[in-house]
């Protein structure tokens, strides 16, 4: 290397270090900005500040260390477990001290302790009903007796009332599927039997049920007040609808009836022409030409008030006025808690007086094309009668929470089947649901009750 070469190379050393250093301040710099933010977040953090991420929870207030007196349990909750009386005892007893071995003496009973627990499995009975003939001489004839096993078995079957009582109860109260029943038998009970059998048995409890059912739907009819509902269903792969229609107080009905149409003739056919009792439900139209008068659900409206304060949070005009209607029902509501035993005048003066206030809500914004508050404005008007009937009426409810709750366990048996796969399966399914339904909403054990109306031992839920 020649010394102007050299010198060239020494010259150019001292401008790469000038910018090597120059980058390395510049990336200090902007670490020193990361630190400094990273920093401000985590006091933010720990001083509990109001934009902190949804997923980080609150701190927790540190503990002084002083603990208040503790809460006195209420004197109802005052006592032991409740023991069950015994089915079996088993005594453990010394005859000699374990120290010294003298015999013991005046033994007594130091303590107990209690044990449940299931006995063994028991395994089906077989019962073998063996027909005897015998000849008549004078007759020149044999003669049998004539087997009646009714009560026993359903038709010509060989599976008793008891085990298709238990099926029932496993399809309908527990929701076990099919393969899980057959599977359930075969390890408790050690019975084998066929999955298309206990189909069968299912449609046979249906059929021999059909009259129970029927008086059910009467009572429907009859009844005073009626809450229904309808929800999506398929069969074969088509789609239709369950309808509920639900009654209250001791003699409560639960009844499923499944239709492909969702018309409002569906409604016309179950409960009749000549039905005059309270119709409690939504505002689907379906229900606009039942004959008698009709109770809509509030939830539902408020529901909808809700959605649109929240669609229109920037305009107070309609904020005020979803605010107003919600006070209607507030005011009802208040107003059968305060006054006590309402006469009809009393409820009839109120009533008229809800209806004035709901028609000025109403009119307010119906004629407004395009406002926001348009469309339930409409709905006001259109059920002006029909949102206080439960201010009129004692035990009315102003919301449909009963059909929903009652039709929710078929709601769940779709998400999880999916449906049905034919129209015999349907009818089963709705007969048997609307048997166990009641029963249960009745108070009643629905594995007793079948058994009864089986075995026909006494009539149930008519």
């Amino acid at each position: 290397m020649t010394p102007d070469e050299e010198k060239a190379i020494l010259q150019s050393e001292p401008e790469e270090l000038r910018r090597q250093l120059r980058i390395a301040w510049q990336t200090i710099s902007e670490l020193r900005q990361v630190n400094s933010l990273l920093e401000r977040r985590i006091a933010e953090l720990e001083g509990g500040g109001d934009d902190r991420p949804t997923f980080v929870k609150p701190n927790r207030p540190k503990s002084t260390g002083v603990k208040g007196p503790r809460k006195k349990r209420a004197v109802e909750h005052n006592h032991s477990r409740h023991r069950e009386a015994p089915t079996k005892i088993v005594k453990h007893s010394l005859d000699r001290c374990p120290k010294c071995s003298h015999g013991l003496r005046r033994k007594s009973i130091d303590y107990t302790r209690q044990v449940i627990e299931l006995p063994a499995p028991q395994p089906v009975d077989v019962i073998e009903h063996q027909v005897i003939k015998g000849y008549c001489p004078h007759c020149e004839r044999w003669r049998s007796p004539k087997l009646d096993l009714t009560g026993q078995v359903l038709g010509q079957g060989r599976i008793g009332v008891r085990i298709v009582s238990l099926i029932a109860q496993l399809r309908n109260g527990l929701r076990m599927g099919v393969a899980q029943i057959q599977q359930y038998l075969a390890t408790v009970h050690n019975l084998t039997i066929s999955q298309g059998e206990i189909v069968k048995l299912l449609h046979r409890v249906r059929e021999a049920t059909t009259e129970v059912v029927e008086g059910l739907k009467k009572e429907v009819q009859a009844a005073e007040i009626v809450h229904a509902d309808e929800t999506g269903w398929r069969e074969d792969g088509k789609n239709g609808y369950i309808w509920s229609f639900s009654t209250t107080g001791e003699a409560a009905v639960r009844y499923y009836e499944y239709d492909p149409s969702r018309a409002q003739a569906v409604v016309k056919r179950v409960l009749g022409d000549k039905t005059r009792g309270h119709l409690a439900s939504d505002f689907y139209c379906g229900y606009n030409d039942y004959p008698g008068p009709q109770q809509r659900c509030w939830t539902h409206l408020l529901r909808d008030l809700h959605e649109l304060k929240e669609k229109h949070e920037k305009e107070p005009e309609v904020i005020e006025w979803a605010k107003q209607v919600r006070a209607l029902y507030d005011d009802a509501k208040q107003w059968l808690q305060e006054i006590r035993g309402p006469t009809i005048e009393q409820r009839e003066m109120k009533y008229v007086e809800l209806v004035g206030r709901s028609h000025q809500l109403g009119m307010q914004y119906t004629y407004a094309k395009r406002h926001p508050c348009q469309a339930l404005a409409k709905r006001l008007l259109r059920h002006e009668d029909e949102l206080f009937q439960f201010v009129l009426v004692k035990g009315l409810s102003a919301d449909n929470n009963l059909a929903e709750r009652s039709i929710r366990p078929l709601v769940v048996t779709r998400k999880i089947s999916g449906g049905t796969r034919s129209d015999a399966g349907t009818k089963t399914r709705m007969a048997l649901a609307t048997l166990f339904q009641t029963w249960r909403a009745r108070g009643l054990n629905p594995f007793h009750e079948c058994l009864k109306l089986l075995s026909r031992q006494a009539p149930v839920a008519t």
